[in-house]
């Protein structure tokens, strides 16, 4: 999704958001991930002013003066940015691919069924389709990537084959690289 976002070129326009916008992303966050209900204050405060940076391809950045901190495309859900993702690690499921994907999925390469299940990979939690979940590398400890569920983790477990999970955001992409 980002692989070859640039900000100069992306970037259409940038609007400050309304408080009660606000309140309605705030509430729709707490909905889809109910792991930040304790952290909500401190990433999105509610003195704080909040953008809302439109890009092209119809994607949409929530962010402060500096930083973005989730993204959708069109109707889609938030996602949380890497940066976010690492400072609250618990805010997504985790899955944990085997040592011979890191240098695929850094490159923006969807994550395969045979990665996910191999030794050294972790799809321990029951995860139905649609779910967006941290990709994290064995022997690592910060997600490399931000993942949507293709397939459910019993399906991922049984057909071990074609992708399994959609590359949605990933170490040193557009996104990544972005400075507002």
């Amino acid at each position: 999704m980002f692989k070859k976002f640039e900000a100069q070129e992306s970037i259409v326009t940038t609007n400050q958001i309304k408080s009660s916008v606000q309140r309605s992303i705030r509430k729709k966050l707490i909905e889809s991930y109910p792991n930040i209900e304790e952290y909500v204050n401190d990433i999105l405060p509610k003195k704080t002013v909040l953008k809302v940076v439109k890009c092209q391809d119809h994607i949409e950045l929530i962010s402060t003066d500096t930083e973005p901190l989730f993204f959708k495309k069109r109707d889609g859900p938030f996602y949380p940015t890497l940066r976010l993702l690492h400072m609250y690690p618990n805010m997504l499921p985790k899955v944990q691919v085997d040592k011979g994907a890191i240098k695929f999925v850094l490159s923006g390469a969807h994550i395969m069924c045979p990665g996910l299940t191999s030794p050294g990979a972790d799809l321990s939690e029951s995860l139905p389709t649609d779910t967006p979940v941290s990709v994290h590398a064995e022997g690592k400890i910060n997600a490399l990537a931000i993942g949507h569920m293709k397939m459910s983790s019993d399906d991922i477990k049984s057909i071990n084959k074609g992708v399994g999970i959609d590359n949605i955001h990933y170490l040193n992409d557009g996104l990544w690289r972005i400075d507002l």
